[in-house]
């Protein structure tokens, strides 16, 4: 065989292809980027990615506005109903509505309210001497709270019921002492049978 074809088959051959001479490569790497400076296509390509990062920014910054003029309505309109309702209670305040108009009153509350659980019960010890009290300006004669209690009926006293309830656990906390164990839930719930009471006699 001729030595000249032998090596004209190699040379065509995979291994000896031009396509794996480095030098060969990088000349068409070359010329193709050569090819597309010179023709529109990389320039239409830069150009369609330009619009759309302009489009993308264009929208982000409209939305951005239109969210902070939403935010700023917001704040406005909360600014408003604050204002609002500070009247309200500027108005209320001066009208004497709201404001607690017995300090005894006030007393039961700090208590009730306590993180102590024996102010629980000074709470309600206070409110039925509170209830005496208002028995005593409503003309009801007796020594003490049970006697006026027992001098009513409901015809002259319409609360009675709830009145002798509250009044029980009330000599429970006397009688019993630190042997009597009441809740904050429980001793909230005979705080409010004394001021539905007071309440509606206009005590407090």
């Amino acid at each position: 065989m001729d030595p000249y074809n032998q090596n004209s088959i190699f040379e065509n051959s995979f291994f000896g292809s031009k396509y794996l001479d480095p030098g060969f490569l990088f000349d068409q790497i070359v010329t193709f980027f050569r090819w597309l400076g010179h023709g529109s296509l990389l320039k239409n390509i830069l150009t369609g990615f330009s619009i759309f990062f302009i489009t993308v920014i264009a929208y982000c910054l409209i939305r951005l506005l239109e969210i902070r003029r939403k935010e700023k309505k917001n704040l406005e309109r909360e600014i408003a109903e604050y204002a609002a309702l500070q009247t309200e209670r500027e108005k209320r305040r001066e009208e004497g509505e709201g404001v607690i108009k017995n300090e005894r009153w006030r007393k039961v509350l700090t208590y009730v309210f306590s993180d102590n659980s024996a102010d629980w019960k000074l709470a309600i010890i206070e409110a039925d001497s509170m209830l005496e009290s208002l028995l005593t300006d409503l003309g009801f004669r007796g020594e003490n709270l049970g006697e006026r209690l027992k001098s009513a009926n409901q015809e002259t006293f319409r609360p009675l019921s709830i009145a002798w309830e509250a009044h029980t656990v009330r000599n429970r906390i006397a009688h019993e002492g630190l042997g009597y164990d009441i809740s904050q839930h429980e001793a909230k719930r005979i705080i409010a049978l004394y001021e539905q009471i007071f309440r509606e006699f206009g005590y407090i």
